[in-house]
């Protein structure tokens, strides 16, 4: 009989540590805290990415980021981070706790994404992703959407035209003749 009740016990603890390790996400919150309290000692902005991870935009406007002609750019005048959200039913313990609440705070939680924010190191709104036509940017693609992109870059960092020119060329999908 106890090696029966031990097997149960046994089976017990790895179905909650299962669990447990499936949603291990850090509250939103905290995410951003700390990204404030690192913008503020390194003198920079807060990028935020809200994504998924089946999310194909949201991985071309992070590739983009990241590409080497213009990353450095972005590294020195942002914190950047990422906050999952939108997930499948299977993946929903990827999400971050309390993301929802920030989308609904800035007025994203009907919008596609990817959705960015720029924000300064105390968390007050600097820039977002919605165009002048209250749509959202997402990850620029066109001309229209990368010049509006470049202009809340330009807004909220310190490059200088050549580099948001570049950023600018990253990102703009070229149409084939």
């Amino acid at each position: 009989m106890k090696i029966k009740n031990l097997f149960v016990l046994f089976m017990l603890l790895g179905t909650i540590a299962t669990a447990h390790a499936q949603s291990v996400q850090p509250e939103a919150a905290t995410v951003l805290k700390e990204a404030q309290k690192k913008a503020e000692k390194e003198k920079k902005n807060v990028f935020v990415i809200f994504h998924a991870s089946w999310c194909s935009w949201c991985k071309k406007m992070e590739a983009n980021m990241e590409n080497e002609a213009c990353k450095k750019f972005f590294d020195d005048n942002y914190v950047i981070t990422h906050l999952t959200v939108m997930e499948s039913e299977k993946n929903k313990h990827l999400e971050n706790p309390g993301v929802d609440e920030l989308l609904k705070k800035y007025k994203a939680e009907k919008q596609g994404i990817p959705f960015w924010v720029v924000l300064d190191h105390k968390g007050n709104l600097m820039a977002d992703s919605f165009n002048s036509k209250g749509q959202n940017l997402g990850c620029p693609a066109s001309k229209g959407e990368v010049k509006e992109f470049v202009g809340k870059l330009k807004k909220t960092s310190k490059m200088d035209t050549k580099q948001l020119q570049i950023i600018a060329n990253v990102f703009e999908i070229k149409k084939s003749k």
